[in-house]
């Protein structure tokens, strides 16, 4: 079986080599001639033989080139077997001086080492050698030049640093510091002794009179070194130069001061308040010993603002009051103006000091907060001393307010320039100014509170000078009070204002008829409410608050206002309504003769009781636009109580009464009420 499968196998092979013979381009030609392929096969051999006898030829003419070839061949063989010894020799000889090279980089890189570490000892001796060695330069100009010179300045910082670097050197036991200790030494008493002589005649200069300090200061600022130079090296010397600086300071300031308050103080008005000036008591309070005329005071300024304010805005930075040239012009000023003036003059001057200190004496936080009030205290002290002496008093509450509100913003601008040294002083200026402020707060509010309306002299139905001053005060406190408020001024504000409120109306009980207590009220609240609203917030607690009680006294006068001329329709009215609220209308049919009254009524006398009310509304109130819209409210009532009355009159009760077709269309009465309405 195997046996048949490779004979198989051996057929396919020679059939698959048979059909690519026949595949081949010459076979396929000679099939197509019809040649005969062994007459074909004899001719190609005779055509191989002959090829290889011409072979055998060519060679044989050609050995003589292929033996030269041979010869130089070996030539070659014999040239190239010579260069590899020499290449096996340079070889060789590389890879010693490969060995060589490595000896010298290595050799190299040890020179390289003790190079380096030779330079790194120079460099540090040389640097020693430097700070330690004292030239001859140093010397000459710490002995011989004159401070104020730069290059003594420059050989200071060089004396400075050499005493500081030998002091370090002497820990470590360097026996060359010993060799300079003793001229460094010299060098700085030397230096010593001409910065304090320096320094404590820069100090005398203040002492001067007419003397501007600005200019010492500014002198030894260039020269802060030199305090520097004697806190490192001689303490007590240090000190000496700052206890001096201090103590002459303290006594310029506090001259300065003293004379400056003394001067500015008699600038201000004489007509000054007092302890009568309060808001409940008249103007005709007082009178002279010399004369039995009664000399009337002019409070205007004392309960009013006007163009105090000023201090807090554009005059809050203004220059200072110059006393002299102020007494030449004759000028006089309210006590907040001397006030901003004397803590504008101690604001500047106390910036530049405290700024000073820091910068020359090198102190900073409670080190200078201390030194600060060792030169200024004085002059702090005298400040409080007259002002509690002064405000103890004072009877001007809108001045020590004013001035309340300039130490708020002092302090503000202070914080602003990084000086916060008088914090404490503005602390004790305010416990000064609020109690005082509000023990005035509270006279007034009882002044006003003890006030008898019958023992003043004349009431009428004008607003009342008393609500007039509250109104002027109370615009003035709010205002203020508002860029730093503070709740015990508002509850001062409260009583105040409560107390006024009791007072228009004690006032009010004066006048035995309603309606002259309602115009009395309604004038007083709408001057009050006029004068707030134009000097504050529309909502402040103080302007809501009259509003009410405007709308609601208002709404009492139109009512109590239209009763004489429309009463028995209003009633009616009222009481119909009521009626049908409580689902009683069947008891109407018993006024049908009483809407006969009431309509005729009305068809008679409308018209000229619509012109009696504007003439009795429009002279009854002193602010004509208040008057105006009083009456519009009052027309405007009349109308919604006709609409109402024909309302009621359309009900089946009324609706078949013949007055009902005398009834005047309303209409006709808007057009009459538009004729009162104003242009404006």
């Amino acid at each position: 079986m195997d046996t048949a499968r490779s004979e198989d196998s051996v057929l396919d092979a020679v059939g698959l080599h048979i059909q690519e013979n026949l595949d081949d381009e010459l076979v396929k030609e000679a099939l197509k001639t019809g040649v005969d392929l062994r007459q074909y096969s004899k001719q190609i051999e005779s055509e191989l033989l002959q090829v290889e006898n011409a072979s055998i030829q060519d060679y044989i003419k050609e050995s003589q080139n292929i033996a030269s070839l041979h010869n130089q061949i070996t030539a070659c063989d014999s040239i190239l077997e010579r260069m590899e010894q020499m290449l096996s020799g340079f070889q060789s000889d590389l890879s010693s001086i490969s060995d060589e090279i490595q000896t010298l980089q290595g050799q190299s890189i040890a020179m390289n080492i003790k190079l380096k570490n030779r330079q790194s000892v120079r460099g540090e001796l040389s640097q020693f050698v430097h700070e330690i060695v004292v030239p001859e330069s140093m010397i000459s100009t710490i002995l011989e030049t004159a401070v104020t010179e730069r290059q003594f300045l420059e050989q200071l910082h060089e004396l400075n640093h050499k005493i500081n670097f030998v002091k370090e050197q002497s820990f470590h036991d360097s026996k060359s510091a010993l060799d300079v200790r003793d001229i460094l030494e010299k060098l700085k008493i030397k230096a010593i002794a001409k910065i304090r002589e320096f320094l404590l005649q820069k100090i005398y200069q203040f002492r001067k009179p007419m003397t501007n300090y600005q200019v010492p200061q500014n002198a030894m600022l260039k020269f802060r070194f030199f305090y520097e130079f004697l806190l490192a090296n001689e303490r007590h010397v240090a000190k000496e130069v700052r206890d001096e600086y201090v103590e002459t300071m303290s006594k310029i300031y506090y001259s300065y001061f003293r004379s400056y308050w003394n001067r500015i103080m008699k600038l201000q008005f004489e007509d000054v308040a007092d302890k009568d000036d309060l808001m409940g008591i008249e103007d005709t309070a007082k009178r002279s010993i010399f004369s039995s005329r009664p000399q009337l005071k002019n409070r205007s300024t004392i309960f009013s603002l006007g163009n105090r304010g000023n201090i807090l805005t554009t005059d809050l930075e203004a220059g200072i009051i110059v006393p002299h040239a102020a007494q030449k012009s004759d000028t006089k000023y309210p006590y907040e103006g001397l006030f901003r003036s004397l803590h504008y003059a101690l604001l500047d001057n106390c910036c530049r000091e405290y700024l000073f200190l820091t910068d020359f004496f090198m102190v900073a936080t409670a080190a200078a907060h201390d030194l600060f009030y060792m030169v200024l205290g004085k002059a702090l002290g005298m400040f409080l001393k007259e002002l509690e002496s002064y405000i103890g008093e004072c009877y001007d509450s809108i001045a020590i307010f004013l001035s309340i509100h300039v130490v708020y913003r002092y302090q503000v601008i202070m914080h602003k320039r990084g000086v916060p040294a008088l914090d404490r002083y503005w602390e004790t200026v305010h416990d000064i100014l609020w109690p005082r402020f509000e023990y005035i707060m509270q006279l007034n509010i009882q002044s006003i509170k003890e006030t008898d309306p019958s023992r003043l002299c004349s009431v009428d139905a004008r607003p009342h000078h008393i609500t007039r001053r509250y109104a002027e005060f109370s615009a003035a406190i709010v205002g203020l009070n508002e860029s730093f408020p503070s709740e015990r001024v508002n509850r001062l504000l409260a009583l105040l204002q409560g107390e006024v409120e009791n007072f228009v109306l004690r006032m009010a009980a004066e006048f035995p008829q309603r309606r002259e207590q309602l115009v009395f009220l309604i004038n007083n609240y709408d001057m009050m409410l006029g004068v707030i609203m134009e000097r504050t917030t529309d909502d402040s607690k103080e302007s809501e608050s009259f509003k009410e009680l405007l709308n609601a006294r208002t709404a009492e006068f139109v009512d109590e206002t239209l009763a004489p001329h429309f009463g028995g329709m209003m009633t009616f009215v009222k009481e119909c309504e009521g009626l049908m609220e409580r689902g009683q209308a069947d008891r109407l049919r018993k006024d049908e003769k009483r809407v006969t009254t009431i309509t005729r009524s009305f068809n008679r006398d409308w018209k000229k009781a619509i012109d009696d009310l504007n003439q009795e509304v429009m002279t009854s109130f002193t602010n004509f636009r208040n008057g105006t819209s009083i009456l519009q409210a009052a027309l405007t009532q009349l109308i919604q109580y006709y609409h109402r009355y024909q309302k009621i009159l359309s009900l089946s009760t009324y609706k078949s009464l013949p007055i009902r077709n005398e009834l005047i269309n309303i209409h006709h009465i808007m057009v009459e009420v538009k004729k009162h309405k104003p242009n404006f």
